[in-house]
């Protein structure tokens, strides 16, 4: 029996140190990639960041895992010399062993660490995906290699990433207020905060020209005669929630809110809520629609890739016309003008009301995904379930990103300019895109 015992005791130790020949394999499990991107997203949405700083978090570590497994295949494209100042990637030695899987997960999570505030909550998750790769049974010499090469890999795209304008855009000046211009934005209510990231049209792109490459016609003129067409523009977002579906309408606008830091108040007591951003969500959607199509390891970076690339520069094309129009919010135009009680069925975020960011960055996201997966891709949308919402079913991802559009107006913090011309502006960051960026 003793005998017996050593026997097995020896063979389970050989097995669990003799090299699986299959761990290129197993370790390409594209799992992994989704539940990476999610552990980004829950920092976030923990660190609170604003929707297009958000945006620049999620694009860089995807696109170093991406450059990694670039190198891996010959049907994968490299992102160098296409995206603004991305020079050469560096190389294993070809005589090199490398599990490129690994190496892909190491830059991303390393670059990720680099980009939010809990990096002790990335470091903890980063353990628990060594362990996973660990578990595979490849040669050490070759786990050493590729997380070598991974940091590697990392260190370069945080370099590029340095010089992208980010830093010095965080010691320029805060928004300053017009007091005597009626039709300028000014904070609203609860929290009254500043206007967030008036220089967003200072990062530096990754596909697109620059910033005003797609400047949308200007808003309506602001005027407050019955007869005219900003009045009766303003006048649709008041009575929006008066119309017979009303409790969808109300529905469709909670759904895609999406805004990271909501202000609550009770008496005197204030308190806020963390929720997802717009381009966290549009994460989300590509995680259902890699997994419904069954991507492979590298097909699910790329579509993560894309749309965190289209994200990204739909934020700065968007923000660089807030910043212009600079147009007043709906809620404080008819508190001071038709009626002080009224209270949009959404919180007003704080920036610039002309375009909506959901309009140009939803969008840019729904035409990229379509050109990836087909435009009657259906889907069961489950991503704001964790925020206590229902499951919303789309026909394709263009139906969602419409109904990402007008739930603004039905949560009241648009005018109707903003989301169509909105839609329009991504509409061509997003058609740029997919035209300019070869994966």
């Amino acid at each position: 029996m003793k005998q017996f015992a050593s026997l097995i005791c020896l063979l389970v130790f050989f097995s669990c140190e003799k090299p699986n020949p299959n761990y290129q394999k197993d370790a390409a499990q594209t799992e992994i990639i989704h539940r990476t991107v999610k552990q980004l997203s829950d920092i976030i949405v923990h660190d609170i960041f604003s929707p297009p700083v958000a945006s620049r978090v999620y694009a860089y570590p995807i696109i170093a895992a991406y450059e990694v497994m670039a190198h891996s295949e010959n049907k994968a494209t490299s992102l160098e010399g296409q995206l603004k100042g991305l020079s050469a990637i560096p190389r294993p030695a070809e005589d090199e062993e490398v599990c490129y899987p690994l190496a892909s997960m190491i830059a991303y999570i390393k670059v990720g660490k680099a980009l939010i505030f809990s990096e002790e909550k990335m470091t903890t998750f980063e353990e628990e995906i060594l362990k996973e790769f660990e578990a595979v049974n490849m040669p050490s010499d070759v786990y050493k290699r590729s997380t070598d090469y991974g940091n590697k890999v990392a260190d370069h795209i945080l370099d590029w990433a340095d010089k992208d304008n980010y830093k010095e855009t965080r010691t320029y000046p805060k928004f300053s207020i017009i007091e005597d211009e009626i039709y300028r934005w000014k904070p609203t209510p609860p929290a009254y905060m500043t206007g967030i990231e008036p220089h967003w049209k200072e990062i530096r792109p990754f596909v697109i020209k620059s910033a005003d490459q797609f400047v949308p016609p200007p808003p309506t003129e602001f005027n407050l005669k019955e007869n005219s067409l900003f009045y009766k523009e303003l006048m649709e977002v008041y009575h929006a929630l008066e119309a017979d579906n009303k409790e969808e309408r109300v529905e469709i606008a909670s759904f895609w809110d999406c805004n990271p830091y909501v202000m609550n108040q009770t008496g005197h007591v204030m308190f806020a809520t963390k929720k997802i951003t717009p381009g966290g969500h549009w994460q989300g959607i590509t995680a259902i629609a890699s997994k419904k199509a069954n991507d492979d390891f590298l097909g699910t970076l790329k579509a993560y890739c894309m749309v965190s690339i289209a994200l990204a520069d739909a934020f700065i094309s968007c923000w660089d016309e807030k910043y212009r129009s600079n147009l007043i919010r709906p809620e404080t135009v008819i508190n001071e003008h038709i009626d002080e009680n009224w209270k949009p069925a959404l919180q007003t975020p704080p920036f610039p009301e002309y375009t909506s960011g959901h309009s140009v960055i939803s969008t840019a996201a729904a035409l990229v995904l379509t050109h990836l997966y087909g435009d009657s891709f259906s889907f069961d949308d489950d991503v704001e379930v964790e925020y206590g919402l229902p499951v919303r079913s789309f026909d394709s991802f263009v139906e969602a990103s419409q109904e990402a559009a007008i739930s603004r107006l039905y949560g009241g913090i648009h005018y109707r300019p903003a989301i169509d011309n909105g839609v329009q502006q991504g509409e061509k960051v997003g058609q740029y895109i997919i035209k300019n960026l070869k994966l």
